[in-house]
């Protein structure tokens, strides 16, 4: 089975590992930064929003089960595409929304998603669009975070709505 990449960035990567890992035909999620100047960042050093990094996930997906633009109207579901450095009370430039693109291929899927939800949100779109750089995995206790405190604040009140909501919206795309 042949298998692709893609990386993306839509606010805290908890909450997009959390809906990317229910996802059919997504075979592995994980946690990391990329898009930063500073190698081997730390958590610690994204959230003073000094490296450049974003915080995103990186998936494995198999494209004869779900196609990388599914992935991207997904994406574009789960987060708000309009605000500048920001998800909700989550500020600053590491959780902007941004595509990694691993492709010439990927590149153009993407440049043509973000134009056809520009009729969708009544806000203008500002998700960047950029080469895939270096990557680096996030620390292991932010993988598979919301499968492990559920009830974590965070995790009760901001992840488990997005989650729930892409449940509804892509029902027929769930995991069983």
């Amino acid at each position: 089975m042949a298998t692709e990449i893609a990386t993306l960035g839509g606010g805290c990567f908890w909450c997009t590992e959390a809906v990317f890992q229910q996802l059919k035909g997504v075979l592995e999620v994980e946690s990391g930064y990329t898009g930063g100047e500073v190698p081997n960042p730390s958590y610690e050093q994204i959230c003073e929003g000094t490296t450049g990094h974003a915080e995103v996930v990186k998936l494995t997906f198999d494209p004869e089960v779900i196609s990388y633009r599914e992935i991207l109207e997904v994406f574009f579901t789960i987060h708000d595409p309009t605000t500048p450095n920001r998800q909700g009370n989550d500020v600053g430039t590491q959780y902007r929304s941004v595509i990694y693109y691993h492709s010439p291929q990927q590149q153009d899927t993407a440049k043509h998603v973000i134009s056809e939800m520009a009729n969708v949100w009544d806000a203008p779109i500002v998700t960047e669009l950029s080469p895939i750089g270096d990557y680096y995995k996030a620390e292991d206790y932010h993988q598979n975070f919301f499968r492990q405190h559920p009830m974590q604040g965070y995790c009760a009140f901001i992840v488990a709505p997005k989650v729930s909501k892409f449940r509804q919206t892509f029902a027929d795309k769930v995991k069983k």
